[in-house]
């Protein structure tokens, strides 16, 4: 028969006869009459409710909290010791002991329990046959236990663990490991990393493993002397899991990265690499973050390259800071902006033989360092910039370099709404610098300023924007241009009106209902021509042809060009939406330019040979015709097609579809045309292969997989039709085990017309611990739209997910 459940206060756990229990309740009812009889009347105590449990029990508070007991008998001395048997159990806060016996010493606060011990503590679970623990300090043993912990469900075995408070504790010859148990005797995890010792500690979520050795599938991978591992997500400082690779420029290569956790918001890692073909590379990255600015800065060293026969380097840097102070509050209430973003290398070929870093800023051929300054003041908008260009060369592809703007300074001012006006100025200074013996052009000084008034009339039904604009250039050369002048001037305005209407209707195609609309469009501009064939190109090239540029002003984007233009430009689309939420489902649209004089201002010739743009003498233009389509949540097709009228045949065609239907299931094509220029198939895809022979694996949300003993195939295949070969690839295997992941992927990247690279990644993820191996998620998250990794940290698990 069981005993009476007790609730007491550490120091009072005797249980007291019935008679005088039932004398006390009289007693307490007695006089609670009395006072309620002569205290005046109270307002009852409110109570606040709580959203959610209390997750963390306040050390400072723990000593306070109330002590439960059960067991089937209970005996002791009062104030002394008090012992339970059977089934006995004590609870306080988020600790919780259960035992076939357990002693409570209180002056000593000191728990021994023995057969069938459980400890549950904040959802970390011990078993064992043997126990003594302070309750309070959480210090003392645990003979031969079992364990299990709840933020990385890892489990284990050993022959004693060593509490040493309540944060920290030494596990002696113990395994670990995060594969799930199975029921029989004969059950070995795939992984296990068996150590003289482990040290683990909650509160930095550390765990340190000494004379270790780590298996898979009973194999020994390695001997370990010293490891220190994650038990969740937290950052920590230590040598990380080294990698090896293999490609076809560095030959076989070992990196063993170290990371520094300086600070909560900073932060960095040293990786040297050796690379049996070229020697050690020396790779270093630091990161911080703070309320009011942020940045990363990668340094990569290679002393003597055995490729180059030189020391190598590149250098990566990357700042945003918002800079507010009482100097800067005189010029503007909002602060100023601060972006830093510099990127430097050692030399030209720097772009071909480091393909892979870690910023994919130091594997172009055009290395930008750009500094701007940006502010605010009422209607005014400021900024200061530098950008200076590094171009690396190559004397079988040379590149014509682009101009360095030391500085660039601008302004606008823009006021909307003023008697139904909008008006605007736009300002322009800058400096442009090159090396003149390649750009065939002299360095120069420019200023640039546009004015523009607008009267929109904007209406449910449509709307017309009449505008006025006038771009007004001066410039002063550093040279001679080929006519003998040093400076030059410009003035060109521009009229344009825009306008259309917006038609509803309720429509119903294929057995659904839909809001249809039907917008018609018609923008008209006209601007004269002034002759500007003298005149140096700094910063302007032709636009895009498509859907976002057809209702532009100016056929050039920069401001060294004006396009004279006399036409109108006609288009309709029409969109399907969901009248219950308002999205779109299918959306089709036409667009045409009808030119009433000819586009006289071009683009000069390039220096290299290269051909400017000629006069447009088309009084139509290629006809574009676009289509979106996404009728069910699981298709989205998009295509555009731009068609010449006149020859009857697509310049340009791009269609592409994608196919998701959940998690990991996710399919896309694209087919992209351009004439005789290139054609391309473009496929990727992320599949469970278990698919194919009926195993739809389980729902367990993005981040987790679809459960154990499941293979995925990964892959993105970009094909040239015109060349018939294959351009980059990306192509490969991944399989869930539940506790670890498996991955080998074969990449090859064309890093010119003639050459390309080529590497193999092999990863084992070892769930909840470490990884091993070269990671190949960077080039899938990169190359395959919509991929899903099968693993992604969630947020840490309740105690009371594992609450006994």
């Amino acid at each position: 028969m069981h005993e009476p459940v007790l609730r007491a206060h550490p120091a009072c756990f005797t249980p007291r006869p019935l008679a005088v229990l039932a004398w006390l309740l009289l007693q307490g009812a007695t006089v609670g009459a009395q006072v309620a009889q002569e205290a005046p009347e109270e307002r009852p105590l409110p109570l606040k409710a709580s959203p959610v449990l209390q997750e963390q029990v306040n050390p400072a508070s723990r000593a306070s909290l109330p002590t439960f007991i059960f067991a089937e008998r209970i005996f002791g001395r009062p104030d002394l010791e008090t012992v339970l048997e059977g089934r006995a159990e004590l609870r306080r806060g988020d600790l919780v002991i259960k035992a076939d016996r357990l002693a409570y010493d209180q002056p000593s606060d000191l728990a021994r329990a023995s057969g069938n011990v459980l400890i549950n503590r904040a959802g970390n679970v011990y078993e064992g046959p043997l126990l003594e623990l302070k309750l309070n300090a959480f210090e003392g043993f645990f003979d031969q236990p079992r364990y299990f912990f709840l933020k990385n469900e890892a489990h284990g075995e050993a022959d004693r663990i060593d509490f040493i408070d309540e944060q920290r504790a030494v596990i002696h010859n113990a395994t670990f490991t995060t594969c799930r148990r199975l029921p029989g005797p004969s059950w070995l995890p795939d992984w296990i990393l068996r150590a003289a010792s482990i040290s683990l500690d909650q509160e930095e979520d550390v765990g340190t493993a000494k004379g270790a050795v780590l298996s898979f599938k009973g194999v020994p991978l390695l001997p370990i002397p010293y490891l220190s591992f994650p038990l969740s997500d937290k950052r920590k400082s230590g040598v990380m899991p080294p990698t090896v690779g293999l490609d076809n420029v560095n030959g076989a290569e070992v990196s063993v990265p170290y990371y520094w956790n300086i600070a909560p918001n900073r932060d960095a890692t040293f990786t040297p690499t050796l690379m049996s073909k070229r020697g050690v590379n020396l790779g270093s990255e630091f990161r911080y973050l703070d309320a009011h600015y942020a940045g990363q800065l990668r340094l990569d060293w290679m002393p003597s390259d055995q490729l180059r026969d030189h020391n190598r380097w590149g250098l990566a840097y990357a700042h945003q800071a918002m800079l507010q102070n009482s100097w800067t509050e005189r010029l503007t209430h909002d602060g100023m902006a601060l972006s830093l973003n510099l990127n430097r290398v050692g030399d030209d070929n720097y772009w071909r033989d480091f393909t892979r870093g870690s910023t994919t800023s130091l594997t172009q051929r055009l290395l930008a360092s750009d500094a701007n300054l940006s502010w605010r003041n009422g209607n005014f908008a400021n900024s200061v910039r530098a950008l200076k260009w590094q171009t690396l060369q190559d004397v079988s592809a040379p590149i014509i370099p682009p101009y360095d703007r030391l500085p660039q300074m601008t302004s606008r001012y823009a006021r909307s709404n003023i008697n139904g006006f909008d008006y605007a100025v736009d300002v322009d200074y800058t400096r442009f610098e090159s090396a003149s013996a390649l750009t065939g052009q002299p360095n120069a000084q420019r200023a640039f300023s546009l004015l523009q008034v607008s009267r929109p009339w904007v209406e449910a039904a449509g709307f017309i924007t009449p505008k006025l604009q006038l771009h007004v250039t001066n410039y002063q050369f550093d040279a001679p241009l080929t006519n003998g002048d040093t400076a030059a001037s410009r003035v060109v305005p521009t009229v344009s009106l825009d306008s259309g209407l917006v038609f509803e209707r309720d429509a119903r195609y294929f057995g659904k209902s839909f809001r249809q609309t039907l917008e018609p469009r018609a923008f008209y501009v006209n601007t004269p021509f002034r002759d500007q064939s003298a005149l140096p190109n700094y910063d302007s090239g032709a636009h895009d042809f498509n859907f976002a540029t057809i209702y532009t002003d100016n056929a050039f984007v920069g401001n060294d060009r004006i396009s004279d233009s006399n036409l109108l430009t006609l288009g309709v689309s029409t969109r399907l939406l969901d009248p219950a939420t308002g999205a779109q489902v299918a959306r089709f649209g036409v667009a045409q330019r009808l030119r009433f004089k000819d586009q006289n201002v071009t683009l000069p010739t390039l220096p290299d040979g290269t051909l400017g743009s000629v006069p447009v003498t088309d009084r139509i233009s290629d006809v574009l015709l676009g289509a979106a389509v996404n009728w069910d949540p699981k298709w989205a097709v998009d295509s555009t097609v731009q068609f010449n009228p006149t020859t009857k045949q697509s310049v340009r065609s791009t269609i592409g579809a994608r196919y998701s239907a959940g998690h990991y299931r996710t399919v896309s094509a694209a087919y992209r045309y351009q004439r005789e220029s290139s054609e391309q198939l473009d496929i990727g895809w992320q599949w469970p292969i278990n698919d194919l022979w009926g195993e739809r694996g389980q729902a367990l949300g993005a981040g987790q997989g679809q459960g154990p003993g499941r293979w995925y195939s990964v892959g993105r295949l970009n094909y040239s039709i015109k060349e018939s070969k294959l351009v980059d690839a990306v192509l490969g295997f991944e399989y869930d085990a539940g506790c670890w992941l498996g991955r080998i992927v074969l990449e090859q990247l064309q890093t010119s017309s003639a050459s390309n690279t080529q590497r193999i990644m092999f990863q084992l993820e070892f769930v909840g611990f470490t990884r091993l191996g070269v990671s190949p998620l960077k080039s899938l998250k990169d190359n395959i739209p919509g991929y899903q990794y099968l693993r992604e940290p969630t947020s840490p698990p309740s105690r009371f997910s594992n609450y006994d």
